[in-house]
């Protein structure tokens, strides 16, 4: 299913709420449910398609990635496992006036006699389960934004952060941090999500950067901006200044004859480190020409023979 469009599989417009997608599943569900299509193959596969198109348009997280990066870039991150995984599928047929014997339990296992289907986020997500069992559910994912300076993504390092545990009791997790993790870079922590249902393993936890404003520097990228401001005759002549870097260490830079307002001057290699890759973005001096709001009269005549001369 990498290249389906999931808003075409259940019928429903890019902008479709929550309501009418959980409404249109419903219905397709009801219609190509495996039970009401004994020996249908095309019904089975269609039930399949609409209910992982359900299981990812339904996940704030999950729609947000696909909108973002399209069908085959979001198969290249999620897979199977991860697109059912906080899928309670009883719990969506039970709200429409099912109980657990019919389809309340079609995907977990549980109900009366006759073939019921499970979500294996492995094999054939329709294997048979005997009467009476449950299927085991890995519990759902958890994603925690960590603010990180700009010194941080740097040099990485580890971080402690503070999550909630059992009985509401906090947990601390010793996280560490890769050099270059820019805002949106994730890391998953196996096993630190959600419990699973019925004995199923936990989720999992992603760690997700979130670079914090800096006062002298910003960011675009792994590139980072600092702005250098110089005098109107030391940008007509020419000149050197120095540029702090976000290492902590000062650069002499060369400001050629006749630099205008403006201008970005470029320090290769003295930007924020790009994640597993090691090479670093650039530095930019965005050069700023002071203009004086008043002249004393010795600047006035100044001008005044520049003008004159042709300047």
């Amino acid at each position: 299913m990498s290249e389906t469009d999931y808003y075409k599989v259940l019928g429903v417009s890019k902008n479709a709420s929550d309501g009418e997608i959980k409404k249109s599943y419903r219905k397709l569900a009801m219609k190509y449910h495996p039970d009401r299509n004994k020996g249908d193959k095309s019904a089975e596969e269609m039930f399949k398609k609409i209910s992982e198109a359900y299981a990812v348009l339904s996940d704030k997280e999950k729609r947000k990635q696909y909108d973002t990066v399209g069908a085959s870039g979001f198969h290249q991150r999620y897979s199977q496992e991860d697109i059912f995984s906080g899928v309670n599928f009883g719990d969506i047929f039970r709200e429409f006036g099912f109980d657990d014997g019919s389809f309340g339990n079609m995907f977990t296992g549980g109900g009366g006699g006759g073939r019921r289907f499970a979500f294996n986020f492995g094999g054939d997500p329709f294997g048979g389960h005997t009467r009476g069992q449950r299927a085991q559910v890995k519990g759902s994912d958890l994603v925690y934004e960590l603010p990180l300076a700009l010194q941080e993504v740097v040099h990485g390092g580890t971080k402690t952060i503070a999550l909630e545990g059992e009985g509401g009791q906090p947990k601390k997790i010793n996280v560490k941090l890769p050099k270059g993790m820019v805002t949106g870079k994730k890391l998953r922590i196996a096993g630190k999500g959600q419990p699973g249902v019925f004995g199923g393993p936990p989720g999992d936890l992603y760690i997700q950067a979130k670079v914090l404003d800096d006062s002298a520097f910003s960011l675009v990228g792994h590139d980072l901006y600092i702005d250098r401001e110089i005098k109107l005759t030391e940008a007509l002549m020419g000149t050197e200044i120095t540029v702090p870097t976000v290492d902590g260490k000062d650069l002499s830079l060369k400001i050629p004859v006749g630099t205008q307002h403006q201008t970005k001057l470029r320090m290769k290699g003295y930007g924020l480190p790009e994640m597993k890759k090691g090479r670093r973005g650039d530095l930019y001096a965005r050069i700023l020409v002071k203009i004086p709001k008043r002249l004393n009269k010795k600047q006035k005549s100044l001008i005044q023979e520049l003008s004159q001369a042709g300047l």
